[in-house]
């Protein structure tokens, strides 16, 4: 996992720099970069997913032209060039397939009465606020794009739930709001919590890290690594490739069993999604 803190003084460069080295060793082909103060994007010979972080301007592809604001994403197909008539803070994704012509280029999850709230995922609350704008199967949501998925979704309570190396998917979080006491739990020790039995005790308190989340910051989340959002994070969650039926694979059975074998009166807990603890859970 890695962090760029784009929203603080200066941007985080350095961080910036080790995380798209990072993703772009993982996913060949694809390319990730930062504009804090864009007013335009030149064409390419790939296709772009452009979000807006920051910022208000009115966009302009060839002769279609929206209003983008924060939580906007733009479509960019081969050769398109996007104008602006302000400066807009934008994170831009470079992917190897193109676009299907359906796909607006133009996605607003405020304002578009197409992407309306679809509880799921890391928001399972039937008055969760969850709008997914690309998906990998239609019945997610209205527009298909399998190279890169995207949804806007406020985290308060997600479940602990890690990707696989085979056949699963790197994630990012563009974290655009945190209430008090936002945070998420990380593991690198994915195989050692999926065998909770045989775990040293001492051990056990070590497995999960817990990190504070601000406004502007950009998490990585490679494949095969544990990621839980709690307390009230609202972020653009983009997955590459798409999200895969079936590779969304649940921990809290597992954290559950480890936290019950600590001793009663340990200050030291193991952080768990209780609703998600039963038994196993596979989305």
């Amino acid at each position: 996992m890695r962090i760029a803190h784009l929203g603080r003084a200066g941007g985080d460069p350095d961080g910036f720099a080790a995380l798209r080295d990072a993703f772009v060793t993982r996913n060949p082909g694809h390319d990730l970069a930062w504009l804090p103060r864009a007013t335009a994007l030149a064409p390419l010979p790939e296709a772009r997913v452009v979000f807006v972080h920051g910022g208000e301007a009115e966009g302009s592809v060839g002769e279609q032209r929206s209003r983008l604001g924060v939580g906007d994403v733009v479509v960019l197909a081969p050769g398109q060039a996007l104008e602006l008539d302000g400066p807009l803070s934008l994170l831009v994704f470079s992917v190897p397939e193109s676009v299907d012509p359906s796909v607006p280029t133009f996605l607003r999850p405020d304002h578009d009465p197409a992407l309306t709230d679809t509880p799921g995922g890391c928001a399972t609350d039937a008055d969760a606020y969850r709008r997914v704008v690309l998906t990998w199967l239609d019945e997610n949501g209205p527009f298909r794009f399998r190279a890169l998925n995207c949804h806007r979704v406020r985290m308060t309570d997600s479940f602990s739930h890690y990707h696989p190396e085979d056949g699963g998917f790197d994630e990012m979080y563009l974290v655009q709001g945190v209430e008090p006491g936002g945070r998420l739990y990380t593991s690198a020790a994915v195989a050692e919590i999926e065998r909770p039995a045989d775990v040293a005790l001492d051990r056990i308190p070590e497995l999960v890290d817990e990190t504070p989340i601000e406004v502007g910051d950009l998490v990585w989340v490679g494949r095969g690594h544990m990621h839980r959002a709690v307390g009230g994070v609202l972020a653009h969650v983009i997955t590459v490739p798409g999200f895969v039926p079936g590779s969304e694979i649940g921990l809290d059975h597992h954290l559950r069993a480890l936290d019950e074998r600590l001793p009663g009166g340990s200050a030291a807990r193991v952080p768990f999604h209780a609703a998600a603890s039963d038994g196993p859970v596979i989305k």
